[in-house]
């Protein structure tokens, strides 16, 4: 079954000022193909970090529209392949199955961007409802979940190599954290966490440890959060479509400065 995400492996460490290199012992960020199997049907590659990956099926699921609940998901089986990969098979309930023959796929992705097997650029952007929730969020509420995110990241802090995506209340409490070694997985990973807790994203704020591109945005949105911070910088498209899908877009989120929406 899936681990805590990293492996130790063996280094020489060599420094700048003069001293002999030396042998250590360094955990690295699992990252291995997940082969995404929906009712039999092959349907994606992702590269990701194979650990919750029963959270993982479920907020991949809803953000691709294929659920619209999570209860809609029956089953998650994680098996070992070779050379290192996983394959999950997922059963969702008959009506959910529909969309998957229109976006039936068997593409390699170097992360879960719902690009892979798209066919054109009106499906890239894709009609969205927008978000209709509104919350009143404090800059020191981000602040505070910010400064706090660190101690939330075992495996971030274990390899440095893991992104974060973390869902947080008003008040700047860190609710729950999902890592992976890719940014759209580890959204994905807190969506489903959230979805199977019955949490409603509509309470609370997503904090990213990443740079904020629209596929990021637009995973919010099917979500349906009204508020998402960024500790990294946004796309022009990304911008874009927080505005015009009604979410509040924070970025570049520093312990001292933020970048906030004009009203």
């Amino acid at each position: 079954m899936p681990g805590n995400g990293f492996s130790d492996s063996h280094f020489r460490e060599h420094f700048a000022d003069g001293r002999g290199p030396r042998e250590i012992e360094r955990p690295l960020i699992v990252e291995a193909p997940v082969a995404i199997e929906i009712n039999g049907i092959g349907y994606a590659v992702m590269m990701a970090t194979p650990a919750d990956l029963t959270d993982y099926a479920t907020g991949f699921l809803l953000s691709e529209q294929i659920i619209a609940d999570a209860a809609e998901l029956v089953s998650v089986d994680p098996q070992p392949v070779a050379n290192g990969g996983w394959m999950l098979r997922l059963i969702v309930s008959g009506g959910s199955a529909a969309p998957l023959l229109a976006r039936a796929r068997l593409r390699l992705s170097e992360g879960s961007c719902g690009l892979c097997g798209i066919e054109s650029l009106e499906q890239v952007l894709r009609p969205l409802a927008p978000v209709t929730a509104r919350l009143d969020v404090s800059e020191a509420a981000i602040f505070a979940a910010s400064a706090a995110l660190r101690d939330h990241q075992p495996l971030g802090r274990a390899t440095g190599a893991a992104h974060a995506a973390a869902f947080c209340d008003p008040r700047g409490t860190i609710v729950a954290v999902r890592e992976d070694v890719g940014r759209h997985n580890a959204l994905d990973k807190l969506i489903g966490t959230l979805a199977r807790r019955g949490v409603s994203p509509a309470e609370g704020f997503i904090l990213l440890s990443a740079r904020c591109s629209f596929e990021l945005v637009q995973k919010t949105v099917i979500a349906g959060c009204p508020v998402l911070a960024t500790i990294s910088a946004a796309s022009t498209l990304a911008a874009e479509q927080a505005r015009a899908l009604g979410v509040k877009l924070y970025s570049l989120v520093r312990h001292d400065s933020l970048l906030g929406p004009v009203d």
